[in-house]
Formats: C-alpha cells, sequence, structure tokens
C-alpha cells in the first residue's frame, strides 16, 4: 500500500494535505486508482482548525448558517468550521448567532434520518453541508434527499476532496479536487479498466479508511 504513496498539500497551507496511493481501491459502487487518505484534517484537531478556516472563507461574509450536518466523519471540523462562522467582525454575517452541528443517523435499510428532538435545527433552517471525499455523488445526494425531505434549506456544500466528474452542476466549495492528482480515474463497478485487465484489487474503501485484502 505504501510503494506508489505520495502527499499533495494545500498551497497556501502546507498543514493541510491529503496521502495518496496509487492502485487498484473498491467502494461498494466504484472502483478507482487512488486511494486518498483525509483521516488526519479530520482527526488532528490542529489540522482540523485549520482546514475550517479555509472552508469558512467562502461563507463567512456571505451565508446565513443555522446549522452544518456533518458526513463521513468530519464533526470535528463542522465544530471548528462553526466557530469561525460565528467570530465576532462587523463582515460576519453569523456573528453572535448560533450553529447547531449534527450528523444523520442511518437507518437499517440505510435512508438517513434526523431523530425527532434534532428537527428544530433542520425544519426551515439554513444548512451547510459537509462531506469528506465526495467521488460517485451518491453520499452527497443521500444526504441531499434527507434534508429535503426534512426541509431544510441548502446554504452551501463543502468537501474535502472532490471528483469534479461527479457532481458536474453542483456548486461544491472544496479544498482538493480531482484535478489536483494526475490521472485520477472512478469506474463504476462494471466498466472497472483495471478488472477488466486482471489487476487485483489492493483494499476496499469507506468513509472510514481502508482493508487491505
Amino acid at each position: 500500500m505504501d510503494i506508489n504513496s505520495f502527499s499533495y498539500s494545500l498551497e497556501k497551507n502546507p498543514l493541510i494535505s491529503i496521502r495518496g496511493t496509487q492502485g487498484h481501491f473498491s467502494t461498494s459502487i466504484n472502483h478507482m486508482n487512488y486511494y486518498l487518505d483525509v483521516s488526519t484534517l479530520k482527526a488532528n484537531a490542529m489540522v482540523a482548525r485549520d482546514v475550517a478556516r479555509e472552508l469558512a472563507i467562502p461563507y463567512v461574509s456571505t451565508a446565513h448558517v443555522n446549522t452544518i450536518v456533518c458526513m463521513e466523519n468530519t464533526k470535528v471540523i463542522g465544530a471548528f468550521l462553526a466557530q469561525e462562522l460565528l467570530r465576532e467582525g462587523p463582515d460576519v454575517i453569523n456573528s453572535g448567532g448560533e450553529i447547531n452541528v449534527l450528523t444523520p443517523m442511518s437507518s437499517i435499510d440505510g435512508k438517513l434520518l434526523f431523530y425527532d428532538n434534532e428537527l428544530e435545527w433542520i425544519t426551515d433552517k439554513h444548512i451547510l453541508l459537509l462531506a469528506a471525499t465526495i467521488s460517485s455523488g451518491r453520499t452527497l445526494n443521500s444526504a441531499l434527499e434527507c434534508i429535503s425531505y426534512y426541509k431544510g434549506i441548502i446554504t452551501g456544500i463543502s468537501a474535502l476532496f472532490l471528483f469534479t466528474d461527479a457532481m458536474p452542476h453542483m456548486k461544491i466549495n472544496t479544498l482538493f479536487k480531482s484535478e489536483d492528482i494526475p490521472d485520477y480515474i472512478v469506474y463504476s463497478t462494471g466498466e472497472c479498466e483495471m478488472c477488466k485487465s486482471g489487476q487485483r484489487l489492493d483494499a476496499l474503501i469507506s468513509s472510514e479508511g481502508y482493508r487491505k485484502i
């Protein structure tokens, strides 16, 4: 897993970086030729704080936010992001306000839900949706469907990494994108060229990490 590994840093803040490994990887619905590890961005408090500062820039003076909905274990970043959006300042729209940070639960059949006691922070509220890695758009679409069902109002969407072909017509603010990674490719399971050429899978990946095969 480490033979073809590399690190790619955000130009204006080298502390913020993703680790990539080239190979043959599979999610439940896609295959890709890189595993991109964003776990440090999500788990390291100092890094997560810097990540939040960068993600806040498009919204500080432009977007009213009541709630941040965090997908794929981004809640640490979400809490710091709320702090950034609430800081004092004449140009800070949410200054003096209140922002709640939530993560939806997943039902037995895979649908995303919010608990009844959380609905006061979703229904008719302005919501910033935060995701880790958007490669197929499935998780993002599920989250948008869930928020729409509970009549939340999407103010913005942010991600740590975005495969730009996944949601080409949707505005998503992201730290890193697929153009930053040379030859990054995502295949649907039945159309994977690596499988067709007989290349073995290296690992199964999810929002939690990877497991070698």
